[in-house]
């Protein structure tokens, strides 16, 4: 019986353009994110194999679940988040979302509008941040905010990835609508460069994007663990400049990532944004929210 692990990509937590468990996360609370996330990293490795069929697929996500449960045959990504989730009395319940958005990977390939995507969006990005959320024990009413964060940085990835989904695995997130309205469908995402029409898509859909992350602005200002807060700060300064480059670059052909040194200083700017707005709150000046980054 084949595993999880023989589906894996090699792709890591440090490989991922948002920061993973960084060392702004408290010490004690790194490894529980880890868990969490070899545990996503695993199913989406599953959904995204390139040669394995639906049912194999299914197959996996399920002994991950079984995992998940404490059921027999589990794989062991899913017994180790099991155990993380019983010492820290956590709900199975954002894993099992992921589950549901990597079952929907398996079969659908296309997205016919925006609140089609926004649903996917709901059980494949939102449940990562509000299990974080959970694990520092953070309020709930925190949750809109991050599942709007959340949400925009799939959809940049989306984006960034545009022509590797379509290419290798027929997969499209940009909706149809939106190609539909400029007259074009997606094999445009097959050329090596982005026709005008195909540009005007990505660059609205950021547009879009900038509308979430407008939502998200407040988000870190008000987490209550003061080092999660920085780290929030820092993710969303990334999502705003990446979303930015998207209304600029051209995925197709173009470098969107941010690279090493970019995303350091973008982090150090994030970070303070967070800080002084703290520090301002601490002197009564008012609840402070970061400032966009859309340069």
């Amino acid at each position: 019986m084949s595993r999880a692990a023989d589906f894996a990509s090699g792709k890591g937590h440090g490989d991922e353009n948002f920061p993973v468990a960084s060392r702004l996360v408290r010490a004690e609370l790194r490894a529980p994110i880890l868990a969490f996330y070899r545990f996503a990293r695993a199913a989406d490795d599953v959904a995204d194999h390139a040669t394995a069929g639906p049912e194999e697929k299914f197959e996996q996500l399920a002994r991950l679940e079984a995992g998940l449960r404490g059921d027999a045959g589990g794989s062991p990504e899913g017994e180790a988040l099991r155990r993380v989730l019983q010492v820290r009395n956590l709900t199975d319940q954002h894993a099992l979302d992921l589950l549901e958005a990597f079952r929907r990977d398996v079969v659908k390939q296309r997205y016919a509008d925006w609140a089609e995507l926004m649903d996917y969006c709901r059980y494949s990005a939102a449940p990562v941040g509000r299990f974080v959320l959970d694990l520092h024990g953070e309020s709930r009413t925190l949750w809109p905010m991050n599942d709007a964060l959340c949400a925009a940085l799939q959809v940049i990835n989306h984006l960034q990835d545009c022509a590797k989904d379509y290419r290798a695995l027929d997969r499209v997130y940009i909706p149809l609508d939106v190609l539909a309205a400029e007259g074009i469908g997606t094999e445009a995402l097959a050329d090596s460069q982005a026709s005008r029409a195909l540009r005007i898509v990505i660059a609205g859909l950021a547009h879009r994007t900038d509308a979430l992350l407008d939502l998200s602005r407040p988000f870190a200002g008000r987490i209550a663990d003061r080092r999660l807060a920085l780290e929030v700060g820092v993710i969303q300064t990334l999502a705003e400049s990446l979303c930015a480059r998207l209304r600029r670059r051209d995925p197709l052909s173009q470098r969107v990532h941010h690279n090493a040194v970019e995303m350091a200083g973008l982090a150090a700017y994030g970070a303070a944004a967070v800080a002084i707005g703290r520090i301002g709150r601490m002197f009564g000046h008012g609840q402070a929210a970061l400032p966009g980054n859309r340069g």
